[in-house]
């Protein structure tokens, strides 16, 4: 096209910056990650994780070479960082904190989690939609490996409790790592559904009287 004087010059396309593959390949699961979140598994493509992360689909695809291994790299990442948060809960073993008093600071603790980072956790929690068999199948396996934690946690602090009380009760600590597995997911889906109404203060009231009815026997 001739340009005259009067002709305004055609904006110049703006391009993706260059990134080191790696970092290019985390902005690209940090995109899909917030479509899933926004708008559910069955809206993620790579047209629209490239319209998110703001790059062309040929950026897309010279990180990943198609849709599938994308969101298994972005599963697998996904897991590591429920796992990571959830191991940084535990109790140290042969620690001397009470059981009631560490399982507490754990709830409050995650409720910061979640609400830091609400995308992260809405898949896990499942609160996005039509998540696919392959993700439900891993975040049941992920539920499995921190409910072993949970039960080995609390039986060891309940006979730490038990022994300095010299006290023979004894607690289901399968059914008390189940519990608390439940609820917890349940209150971080309540703090990120309607966090006005739910707040901290007021889960974190229940959460402690649930856990006395367990661990104060």
């Amino acid at each position: 096209m001739h340009v005259t004087p009067d002709t305004p010059p055609r904006p110049k396309r703006r391009y993706a910056r260059r990134l080191p593959v790696e970092q290019r390949r985390e902005h690209l699961l940090d995109a899909a990650l917030r479509v899933i979140a926004r708008d559910g598994y069955e809206s993620v493509s790579i047209e629209a994780i490239a319209q998110e992360a703001g790059v062309t689909r040929p950026v897309v695809y010279s990180a990943y070479d198609g849709l599938e291994p994308l969101l298994h790299a972005l599963l697998d990442r996904t897991q590591r960082r429920a796992l990571a948060s959830a191991l940084r809960l535990m109790p140290q073993p042969g620690g001397d904190q009470d059981v009631a008093e560490w399982a507490l600071e754990a709830y409050a603790a995650l409720l910061d989690i979640v609400r830091k980072e609400p995308d992260v956790w809405r898949p896990v929690l499942g609160l996005t939609r039509n998540a696919p068999a392959v993700v439900r199948d891993r975040i049941d396996a992920t539920r499995d490996l921190i409910r072993g934690y949970l039960a080995d946690a609390f039986q060891e602090g309940l006979e730490r409790r038990h022994a300095s009380a010299h006290d023979s009760k004894e607690v289901d600590v399968d059914l008390l790592a189940h519990l608390t597995l439940v609820t917890a997911e349940e209150f971080a889906r309540l703090t990120l559904e309607d966090p006005d109404r739910y707040d901290k203060d007021r889960l974190l009231a229940t959460i402690e009287t649930l856990l006395s009815s367990f661990t104060d026997r």
